[in-house]
């Protein structure tokens, strides 16, 4: 398995994933399914060279997987904050990927002035709260209900 650097050729098999979680799952909130242009305009926020990156595992050409860093609200105050997100195919699940993806992306933004990293999980997610726990998360709270899809309430943690 390779982790490497997202490049724009990676958007395609990233939008097919991003896809997969908001046809199948609650972890993506919107119901409609991203265009490929869409994340062409999503990718045009990263760098290499500052502490939004976005780092995908590939493995014998088949992208796995990525996880990225993300401002998280766009006003001054939160210049040093960044939101991290990891996503994998079904096949990559439980195997390591997602923690040599964020293992690679805290390890590269950590030279760009981040201090504080924060994610959102919507529940449930046993696997993505293990994950992020490992990494040294901690849970500050639950939003209870606070979003909708496709009729039903939506918790994140």
């Amino acid at each position: 398995m390779e982790i490497r650097v997202g490049k724009l050729s990676d958007v395609a098999a990233i939008t097919d994933i991003f896809n997969f979680y908001i046809e199948h799952t609650n972890a993506r909130f919107e119901e409609s399914a991203f265009t490929q242009e869409d994340r062409l305009n999503w990718f045009s926020q990263f760098s290499c060279n500052s502490k939004h990156q976005l780092f995908v595992a590939t493995e014998s050409g088949e992208l796995l997987g990525f996880a990225c860093s993300q401002p998280y609200r766009d006003i001054s105050a939160f210049e040093d904050t960044a939101e991290v997100t990891v996503y994998l195919t079904s096949t990559a699940k439980g195997k390591g990927v997602g923690s040599k993806l964020y293992s690679q992306l805290f390890s590269s933004i950590s030279d760009y002035g981040v201090h504080r990293v924060l994610a959102g999980i919507a529940l449930p997610n046993d696997a993505s709260v293990a994950l992020h726990k490992r990494f040294g998360f901690r849970e500050i709270g639950v939003f209870n209900e606070y979003a909708k899809k496709n009729g039903q309430y939506i918790s994140s943690v």
